[in-house]
């Protein structure tokens, strides 16, 4: 008995170690951008090679938050350490819960707060240049009062199988209802806050985190300058994130919302990697038979997609655009401090956290490095640029993981 148990803590921490050295080097490549914002632009440049090539800006010139992520990272790191080593626990600053109906009143507050602070945006119009792109390719389902699936199942060539349809058919009732594309992609955001508390609290069985996990979205800049976007609306980030919080809740139901984010952004099918080790990790026996099977036939369905991923891009392949596709993550995220600064710490704790028994901290590293994975894979395979609002879904999981830290879970008090 003994041993049996010995083995499966060998096996539990070597998965720890393999998943901690993956998403590290994923965050310490995203690091060097915000220490040295020119260094790998300039290593990577197609003129660096020739002997005439002289850069523009020293390489090594220093960022402006590298001061601040040295030393912030240094101090938490260091704290980190000594808990871990004298067997400290945040847990215990955060050892009490609420009640159901002190959570709902605060919910109610907090996005009634949102909500109100939100409504003004709606006075103007949507500045993305790609709202009149989503305008004009839903004239004719507007002028023809029908659905763009219902076009494409009726043969119309203007419409395909593969398009955002969900995204599509939403925009299209917002439009209907309310006269504005806009308010059912906020509506959107307001369920992904939601959704985001109910992700978190089942991972850590408390209240607390997960409205702590909420706040932390709606600090967000990023989140806030997409969620009222028609053009960058966050459908396929609800969707998404509900697929994962059915897999530990109502496990029948996950393959549904997964479809409705497929179908949503057609860039959701990247994230099959990531979804399939979440069943791995948090399912067992026939559960995890049954929901891996689906996820399977998803990967196939998902591999033909990939070859239409969004927006009539050509595909291409550019191997050596990988590290390129690091670059952009310290200026993306520069009016995000939060994020920036302390993912590497977060990083670090869910690792600890994971060796301590909780798996989930495996889960939301390979979560929040495989989002970080996404525009320098786009950039290999596609022509598309890197936007910002595919930083949604890392915005959503740094909150569940910062707030998972404070969550007294059971396995890791065992």
């Amino acid at each position: 008995m003994f041993d049996t148990n010995k083995n499966l803590i060998s096996k539990s921490s070597m998965l720890s170690y393999a998943v901690f050295a993956f998403s590290i080097s994923i965050v310490l490549l995203c690091c060097v951008s915000v220490i040295f914002p020119a260094l790998i632009s300039s290593v990577t440049s197609e003129f660096s090679e020739l002997p005439f090539y002289t850069p523009q800006v020293d390489p090594f010139e220093v960022g402006v938050l590298a001061i601040p992520f040295l030393i912030l990272n240094g101090i938490v790191l260091l704290i980190g350490i000594i808990y871990y080593k004298k067997n400290y626990s945040l847990n215990r600053l955060f050892n009490f819960d609420v009640s159901k109906k002190i959570t709902a009143v605060t919910i109610i507050i907090i996005l009634s707060a949102y909500i109100v602070a939100t409504v003004p945006e709606f006075e103007t119009e949507e500045e993305f240049p790609d709202f009149h792109k989503i305008d004009e390719r839903l004239e004719e389902s507007r002028l023809n009062g029908k659905f763009t699936i219902q076009n494409a199942i009726e043969g119309n060539l203007n419409y395909s199988a593969i398009e955002p349809h969900v995204k599509y058919s939403l925009l299209i009732i917002s439009e209907k209802v309310f006269g504005d594309y806009r308010v059912v992609a906020f509506f959107a955001s307001i369920a992904l806050l939601v959704a985001t508390f109910l992700i978190t609290k089942e991972i850590t069985k408390k209240r607390v985190p997960g409205i702590i996990a909420m706040l932390l979205v709606l600090q967000s800049n990023i989140f806030l300058t997409y969620d009222t976007s028609a053009a960058y609306s966050n459908f396929w980030v609800l969707f998404y994130v509900l697929s994962l919080y059915l897999v530990l809740k109502k496990w029948q139901f996950s393959h549904i919302s997964f479809v409705l984010a497929l179908f949503s952004k057609l860039l959701s099918s990247v994230f099959l990697p990531l979804t399939i080790f979440f069943v791995l990790n948090n399912t067992n026996g026939k559960k995890r038979m049954y929901v891996l099977i689906f996820y399977t036939v998803l990967i196939i369905a998902g591999l033909f997609a990939a070859s239409n991923l969004s927006d009539d891009t050509n595909t291409t392949f550019l191997p050596e655009n990988f590290i390129e596709g690091f670059v952009q993550f310290s200026y993306q995220l520069r009016f995000d401090p939060i994020i920036l600064i302390f993912l590497l710490p977060l990083t670090v704790a869910l690792f600890l956290k994971s060796l301590k028994g909780l798996h989930q901290a495996n889960s939301i590293q390979v979560l929040i490095s495989g989002f970080l994975l996404v525009p320098p894979l786009l950039i290999i395979f596609t022509e598309q640029t890197n936007e910002p609002y595919r930083l949604v879904p890392l915005v959503v999981f740094f909150a569940i993981g910062v707030s998972t830290l404070l969550g007294k879970i059971k396995q890791d008090e065992s």
